[in-house]
């Protein structure tokens, strides 16, 4: 019997399951992947757009490529979803799965801060970094102030790395002696779900480049015709050029299809993916998987990749009968771009209790080259 496989979402997890499972699957299945963009972006390589070293053409690639492989692509804006029979609705249209695997990342939701997105600019999105990367090359002198709005994003390292490259970008342009950095996170310490050896070792990167770094300042509002943020413990700082990571939500049609529990996001089993509901699995920054330590997995591009082919081979062994069952064990790893070409690794087990045991390794530009090598690899290997 023919099954039919849907994939929400064409990012990272999305992409590598669509992948995987046109590999894995005879060609009587059906593998379908619904998504609203007509590219996938690589979104680690935004901070290298932010400051000019990519251009979006470089880090994009067109989703119909993938109907080549025999994976249909399916482009609309998802309305519903109906776990319980599998059923979904796109631009009116409705399709059923055998097997329903949603992984529609995290919604941007920077106008939950008033006056926040008029008054900066966020690295988080294409749009975004092209705006940014234009208002640095008007920027001169003055106060920079890199900003996280809420104490969980995705890419727990990105807004550390923003900062320093920054940095590095301001003393290539010779303005640095004229321009003061503040990093101000709603979160006590850099990547602290790696653990405190790692949250040390980052903050210690930051500062050494002379970035003046706030722990614990939750921004309440901006004033965008004089780019002043006001905190909630009564602080306020202007500023010149305002960059800022957004709060994050479930995607509204998540958001309103019921799936998301107390946490805001959807839940499933920590080790399968699988949801409460038979057949549907979730995986990426659409759930929310609670570590030991009180804190969420961070929401990160490894987590789903590795995620997607848990759910790859399980869907696999349930249709076909083959294969064994596969369980995500929590391992995870990210590079760490400090700019001046060098970069640190950070690698190890985030189920691991009673915190996660994650190693960061010294920044070297071994690092920087195998970041490099990663992202081109990454996008020739799913295109």
């Amino acid at each position: 019997m023919a099954h039919t496989v849907v994939i929400l979402g064409g990012g990272v997890g999305g992409l590598v399951a669509a992948n995987e499972l046109r590999k894995a699957l005879p060609k009587q299945h059906r593998v379908v992947l619904v998504e609203r963009e007509t590219s996938f972006v690589f979104a680690p390589s935004l901070l290298w757009l932010m400051t000019g070293g990519r251009t979006a053409k470089q880090i994009s690639r067109p989703l119909a490529r993938l109907t080549t492989k025999g994976i249909e692509v399916v482009r609309g804006e998802i309305q519903r979803i109906d776990p319980s029979r599998r059923d979904i609705t796109v631009d009116g249209r409705s399709l059923t799965a055998d097997h329903l695997v949603i992984a529609l990342g995290a919604e941007l939701a920077p106008e939950t801060i008033p006056g926040l997105p008029q008054a900066g600019h966020t690295f988080y999105s294409l749009a975004g970094a092209e705006q940014l990367r234009d208002a640095l090359e008007r920027f001169s002198a003055g106060k920079l102030i890199v900003l996280t709005a809420a104490p969980a994003y995705k890419c727990p390292a990105a807004p550390y790395e923003a900062a320093m490259l920054l940095e590095h970008y301001c003393r290539k342009r010779g303005i640095r002696p004229k321009t003061q950095i503040d990093l101000y996170a709603a979160e006590p310490g850099p990547m602290g779900v790696a653990g405190p050896e790692v949250s040390k070792a980052v903050r210690q990167m930051v500062e050494a480049k002379g970035i003046a770094y706030h722990p614990e300042h939750q921004v309440t509002q901006v004033d965008p015709g004089s780019r002043t943020v006001h905190f909630a413990n009564g602080v306020q700082a202007s500023c010149d050029l305002l960059v800022y990571v957004p709060p994050h939500r479930a995607p509204r049609v998540v958001r309103e299809s019921g799936l998301v529990t107390e946490s805001g996001w959807m839940s499933a089993d920590r080790s399968t993916l699988e949801t409460k509901f038979p057949g549907v699995y979730a995986l990426g920054d659409v759930v929310s998987i609670p570590l030991k330590l009180g804190k969420p997995l961070p929401k990160a591009g490894v987590f789903a990749h590795a995620q997607a082919e848990v759910v790859v081979g399980n869907i696999v062994r349930a249709i076909t009968g083959k294969g064994r069952a596969t369980r995500f064990d929590g391992e995870g790893e990210c590079f760490v771009e400090t700019g001046d070409g060098k970069a640190g690794f950070g690698k190890g087990n985030f189920y691991a209790e009673p915190v996660p045991q994650v190693k960061l390794h010294p920044l070297g530009r071994g690092w920087h080259a195998a970041k490099v090598l990663f992202e081109k690899n990454w996008l020739r290997r799913w295109f």
